[in-house]
C-alpha cells in the first residue's frame, strides 16, 4: 500500500513539469528528435509478489525525444523464466518518459533550498553529480494471457544516474507496474518490482 501511495503521489508531480513554461525550469531547451544517446544497457532484477518469483533479465533502451530535463526513451526487456512448473520467456517493448533532476523544482527557499538538502542527504558527496529522475512506464508484453498476447504493461519509475566518465553513466532505478503473462497456457497478470542498474552511454 505505501509503495502505491508513493507512485500515485509522485507520477502527477513528474508529469507536471510539461505544463512549466521553459523559463520556469531555468534552462534552454530545445527539442532533439532520435538523438539516440544516452542509450542503456542494464541487468534486472523482477520481484513478483508471490513465492519464488524472483528472476533476473536484461533490457536495454535508447532516446528517442529530449526536451530540457525531459526525455523520452524506447525500452526492450528480456526475462526467462524456467523450473519444474512452469517454463516461459517475456519479451517486453514500452516507452518511458522521464524527468531528469526532478529535485530541482523544489528550489526554495532561497537561503536553504529544499532541492540542495534533499540531494545532499540522498547522495552525499556525489550531490552535484547525481542526476534523480522519475519516470512513467508503458508498453506491451510480448508473451500476455492466453490468446490475448500481446498484453499491457504500465508501471512508474525513480532513479539516479551518476556519471563516472566522459559519455558514460552508472544507473540505478526501481520501478512498479502491472503486465500480463502466459505460463504454459494459463493466463493471468502479474504486479512486481523491478530493480535494475546498468551503464549509459
Amino acid at each position: 500500500m505505501c509503495t502505491c501511495a508513493l507512485w500515485l503521489w509522485v507520477l502527477p508531480m513528474s508529469m507536471s513539469i510539461l505544463l512549466l513554461p521553459v523559463a520556469a525550469t531555468g534552462q534552454e531547451a530545445r527539442l532533439e528528435v532520435l538523438p539516440i544517446r544516452p542509450f542503456y544497457v542494464e541487468l534486472a532484477l523482477r520481484q513478483t509478489f508471490a513465492p519464488n518469483g524472483r528472476e533476473v533479465g536484461v533490457q536495454a533502451g535508447f532516446t528517442a525525444f529530449r526536451y530540457g530535463d525531459l526525455e523520452l526513451n524506447g525500452t526492450y526487456q528480456y526475462f526467462g523464466f524456467l523450473s519444474k512448473e512452469h517454463k516461459s520467456d517475456l519479451h517486453s517493448v514500452y516507452v518511458n518518459p522521464r524527468w531528469n533532476n526532478f529535485l530541482d523544482i523544489l528550489d526554495f527557499p532561497s537561503r536553504t533550498p529544499i532541492n540542495r538538502l534533499l540531494r545532499h542527504l540522498l547522495f552525499g558527496p556525489l550531490e552535484d553529480r547525481a542526476v534523480p529522475f522519475v519516470g512513467l512506464l508503458v508498453g506491451a508484453v510480448l508473451t500476455g494471457p492466453g490468446e490475448q498476447a500481446p498484453s499491457y504493461s504500465y508501471g512508474g519509475q525513480l532513479g539516479v544516474r551518476f556519471p563516472v566518465a566522459h559519455s558514460v553513466a552508472l544507473e540505478f532505478s526501481v520501478g512498479y507496474f502491472e503486465y500480463g503473462v502466459d505460463l504454459e497456457e494459463h493466463g493471468g497478470h502479474q504486479r512486481q518490482l523491478l530493480f535494475s542498474t546498468g551503464f549509459a552511454f
